[in-house]
C-alpha cells in the first residue's frame, strides 16, 4: 500500500495514511497553539510513540504537558482531573491521543475547561441541560485504536464513578478540529484489542445500517465499512504488524462512528449494560451480544440481514448466513461465545435487561424491545 497521506473533509478534516502523525506540530503551531495539553492513557503514556510525540512538540516550540489519567471504561473522576491539568499548564489546546476512552475524556476535558457546573449537567437529553456555549479549546485527535471512531464523532461517553451509569454529552462543538488516523500506530496492537475493537467498529456499521429511518448516506458508509472489516479484521488480530490491514480497520472504525449519526440499536443497550454491571470492555460487550440481537431482529429485516451478509461476503448470503459469519468471525478472533464463558451468571439478569431498558438506543433498532425481549436476548446469549 502507498504510503500517501490522504485528507478528508469529512465530517471534520482527517489526515489519513502512515506518518501522518508527525505533521501535528506544524498543524499546531498553524493555528496558533502555544501550550497543548496531550490527553491519553496510562497504558500508552510509557510507550516510545508518545515519548517521540512529546520531544517532536517541544522540538517545534510548544510547551506540552501530559495528562494520563484515563484506565478503563471513562469516568467522571478522570475528566475533573483532567480539566484541572489543562487550568494548571493554562493549556490552550488538547491533543487526544488513544482509543475511545482517551477520546471521550479528552472530548469532557475541552468541554469543562471553560463552561460551569457540572460535567451530568450537560446530559443530552436533559430537559435543562445547560447549553453548550462557552469556548471550547482547539482540538485534535490521534487515534491508536480502530473501534468507537470517536476521533470524528461529536459526543462524549462518561460514566458515573459511583453508579458506573453512562451519560452522553453531544454537541457539535466537540468534534475534533482535525484528526491524524495513522494507522502505523495500531501496529503491534495486542490481538484481544483489535478483536475487542474491531467487532466495536462493526457494530457500529451494522447497527447503524439497521437503525430505524430514512438515512441512505450512512446505509451506504455502513456497508462499505462492513465490507472493510470483514476483509482487515482478521488479518490484523492474528498479523499485528500488516499495515494493510490496520489502514482497513482505522477507515472502517471512522465509517462506523460517521454512520451511527443515524442511530444504534439494541445491541449497544445490552453492552452498555454489561459495562455497567460488569465493567466490561465496550467493543468486548457489543461483540458479545451482537449476534443474538441479529437473531431477534432477523424476523423484521432479513433483507438487510442479507444486504450484509453480501457486504461481508459471508460464505451463505442470507440472513441467517449474515448471523452465522458473525458466530465464525467471533470465533476467529478470540471473542468467546456465550456470557457464561466470561463471569456473567443469571442472578444478574434483571439488573442487566433494567440498564438495558433504560438505555436510548434501543429505540431505534429495527424491532421494537420490551423487558422481555431483553431478558430473552440475554438468556439466549448466557
Amino acid at each position: 500500500m502507498s504510503q500517501t497521506i490522504y485528507e478528508f473533509s469529512f465530517p471534520t478534516t482527517v489526515r489519513f495514511g502512515a506518518g501522518s502523525r508527525h505533521e501535528i506540530p506544524t498543524a499546531l503551531k498553524a493555528a496558533a497553539v502555544h501550550r497543548p495539553l496531550l490527553v491519553t492513557d496510562q497504558g500508552i503514556a510509557p510507550l516510545p510513540f508518545l515519548q517521540a510525540m512529546v520531544a517532536a512538540l517541544q522540538q517545534a516550540g510548544l510547551d506540552v504537558a501530559v495528562y494520563s489519567g484515563v484506565v478503563g471504561n471513562p469516568v467522571k473522576s478522570q475528566v475533573t482531573a483532567g480539566v484541572e491539568a489543562f487550568q494548571a499548564h493554562q493549556a490552550d489546546a488538547i491533543v487526544a491521543v488513544g482509543g475511545g476512552a482517551a477520546m471521550d475524556v479528552a472530548k469532557a476535558i475541552a468541554l469543562m475547561a471553560h463552561h460551569p457546573g457540572d460535567l451530568f449537567e450537560y446530559e443530552d437529553g436533559k430537559p435543562d441541560a445547560r447549553p453548550v456555549d462557552h469556548a471550547i479549546p482547539y482540538l485534535v485527535a490521534v487515534p491508536t485504536t480502530a473501534g468507537t471512531g470517536s476521533e470524528v464523532g461529536r459526543s462524549t461517553v462518561i460514566s458515573d464513578d459511583a453508579t458506573h451509569a453512562k451519560k452522553i454529552i453531544f454537541s457539535p462543538r466537540l468534534l475534533p478540529q482535525k484528526v491524524f488516523a495513522d494507522p502505523e500506530l495500531l501496529l503491534g496492537l495486542p490481538p484481544n484489542v483489535t478483536a475487542a475493537t474491531g467487532m466495536d467498529a462493526l457494530t457500529h456499521c451494522v447497527e447503524a445500517y439497521l437503525a430505524k429511518g430514512y438515512q441512505p448516506l450512512c446505509d451506504g458508509i455502513a456497508l462499505e465499512g462492513v465490507r472493510l472489516v470483514a476483509q482487515n479484521l482478521v488479518p490484523s488480530v492474528e498479523h499485528g504488524q500488516n499495515l494493510e490491514a490496520r489502514t482497513g480497520m482505522l477507515a472502517a472504525a471512522m465509517m462506523g462512528a460517521v454512520a451511527f449519526q443515524k442511530g444504534l440499536g439494541a445491541t449497544h443497550s445490552c453492552a452498555h449494560a454489561l459495562s455497567t454491571v460488569y465493567d466490561f470492555h465496550h467493543g468486548f460487550a457489543n461483540a458479545l451480544m451482537i449476534p443474538y440481537v441479529m437473531e431477534f431482529n432477523r424476523a423484521v429485516v432479513a433483507d438487510k440481514l442479507r444486504m450484509l451478509a453480501i457486504a461481508a461476503a459471508a460464505p451463505e448470503q442470507t440472513a441467517e448466513g449474515f448471523i452465522q459469519w458473525l458466530v465464525d468471525l467471533k470465533a476467529r478472533v478470540g471473542i468467546p461465545a456465550k456470557l457464561s464463558q466470561v463471569g456473567v451468571t443469571p442472578d444478574k439478569l434483571e439488573a442487566l435487561v433494567a440498564v438495558a431498558l433504560a438505555d436510548g438506543c434501543h429505540s431505534l433498532n429495527p424491532r421494537t424491545c420490551t423487558a422481555d425481549d431483553l431478558r430473552h436476548i440475554y438468556l439466549a446469549a448466557l
